[in-house]
């Protein structure tokens, strides 16, 4: 079976993973003195968010130079020896690709704008469409010209139409493949094909249908080597659509968002998990399950609210949160997500517990969310705070005292640890096989059978009786009772 099927898979945002140097900002050489903490957690691979130079205008994904380390990290050389690194803790590494947009530093915009972007002539903004952080998406750069910008207004939307662009995409796929990248996490890969003679309403700039073509052309390049992934980032309503994206001369996978929207409820999870087996299987393509990551607020504090689901439309920052609770379900959410056929992510931080940062004070507050809702939508700094290593570290966000307790330090070694809860999941999970059969027991729980193993999650107020002798629970099982937001598994 091909790695990717079934990888579970560490992102690492890099600015907020590890210090090297002291500065405060997560690094390189940090990084690589960490590679062995995420080995230990018993995953296959590692996902790494832009490391390349930028302004830093959106996190990072405002790319001046796709060729190159930023130096906020460290170097090439670097980069290239974490790689090797990596190989040699059996860690496969996957990278983000930005092809939709790039910074308006990169020499692409300052010398050749009107060839390599979205370019107008018009008295006024040539459309309706709007930016997905807020405003409009388009910005004069001078009178009577304007640009296309999706996001923020430093990110220039690259045009696809144009066969320069393609080219130089296909360049930068083979110059990381060389230095032995085991893929890519393509970022808005819906996006990158636009239908200029349809209004906002239509979502004109999201899965046009000649998209596939580019996606096809990688392909061809990433089967040119060796077990090499494409990872498709796509918010898209529709599963069929969805799928389109992974049909065999395209991408591997792409990511579950309907699971990680999901709220806290057993029929809104076993309809989300049905949907994703059904619209992957046709295609033959391996669903993925994930619980956070770097844009959504983390599912600790989620799980701990009375709408436990997520939508950018409301944040619900703010909102109050019964931590305690949170963590119970995020406990168990791990064993369900991981007993799931498929592969797994798992963002920074959430095998420590950690949650939503959402008393950060407002004036480092950095992403441009914040800035284009005029200051109504607190955006995603509070899920990109450093994560504790237990060195009392200074750190370019400020993390919650209380976090010290949940550090790296802190939780290694110690038997009923968040820490060390992952560190059991995630071993187990290697051994799991076979196609998911359900069981029924009862309202409000979700039970499944693979093979030999099965899973149970009660999402019920009272305790229920287990049908075997569990050998990992995300609690403490007394009588063969399962409690309240807890999960088992069960050979």
């Amino acid at each position: 079976m091909e790695w990717w099927r079934n990888a579970a898979i560490y992102q690492v945002y890099p600015r907020s993973f590890a210090d090297g140097n002291g500065d405060g900002i997560g690094d390189l050489t940090g990084l690589r003195t960490r590679l062995p903490h995420i080995a230990n957690l018993g995953v296959d691979a590692i996902w790494l968010c832009p490391w390349y130079p930028s302004p830093w205008k959106d996190g990072g994904y405002d790319v001046s130079d796709y060729r190159d380390i930023d130096p906020l990290f460290g170097t090439l050389a670097e980069a290239e020896k974490l790689i090797g690194e990596a190989h040699d803790l059996g860690l496969r590494v996957i990278i983000d690709i930005v092809p939709n947009h790039c910074s308006d530093q990169h020499p692409w915009f300052r010398n050749d704008l009107r060839g390599r972007f979205h370019f107008r002539q018009s008295e006024t903004p040539p459309n309706d469409w709007r930016s997905r952080f807020g405003g409009s998406a388009w910005t004069q750069l001078e009178p009577g010209a304007w640009y296309l910008h999706l996001y923020a207004a430093e990110q220039p939307d690259l045009n696809w139409d144009n066969p320069v662009v393609r080219q130089e995409f296909r360049d930068i796929l083979r110059f990381w493949l060389d230095r032995g990248v085991d893929g890519f996490r393509i970022d808005v890969a819906d996006g990158l094909v636009k239908d200029f003679t349809k209004p906002d309403a239509d979502a004109p700039y999201s899965d046009q249908d000649s998209v596939h073509e580019i996606y096809r052309d990688w392909r061809r390049i990433a089967d040119e080597y060796d077990d090499r992934v494409l990872v498709g980032e796509m918010w898209l309503p529709d599963p069929e659509r969805f799928a389109r994206y992974l049909r065999p001369d395209e991408l591997h996978t792409a990511f579950n968002f309907d699971f990680l929207c999901c709220p806290w409820d057993a029929t809104a999870f076993r309809q989300v998990i049905d949907a994703t087996i059904a619209a992957h299987a046709p295609v033959d393509a391996p669903p993925t399950w994930v619980l956070s990551n770097h844009d959504v607020t983390r599912h600790v504090t989620r799980y701990g609210r009375e709408n436990t689901g997520f939508s950018f439309a409301d944040r619900q920052h703010g909102v109050p949160t019964d931590r305690a609770k949170g963590v119970r379900r995020a406990r168990a959410a791990i064993m369900l997500a991981a007993a799931l056929p498929g592969g797994l992510y798992v963002y920074q931080g959430e095998e420590l517990g950690l949650w939503e940062v959402e008393d950060l004070p407002d004036e480092l507050r950095e992403d441009p969310v914040w800035h284009r809702s005029g200051f109504t939508d607190r955006g995603r700094d509070g899920c990109r705070v450093p994560i504790p290593w237990g060195d009392n570290e200074k750190t370019w966000l400020p993390q919650p005292s209380e976090w010290q307790a949940l550090s790296v330090a802190a939780q290694t070694g110690e038997s009923e640890s968040m820490l060390s809860h992952y560190q059991r999941v995630l071993q187990h999970r290697k051994e799991l096989t076979g196609d998911l059969t359900w069981l029924e027991l009862g309202e409000d729980v979700l039970a499944f059978r693979r093979d030999e193993f099965t899973c149970v999650v009660n999402f019920s107020s009272r305790a229920i009786s287990l049908p075997g002798t569990a050998f990992l629970t995300s609690t403490e099982v007394e009588g063969g009772q399962l409690p309240p937001d807890a999960a088992a598994w069960i050979n």
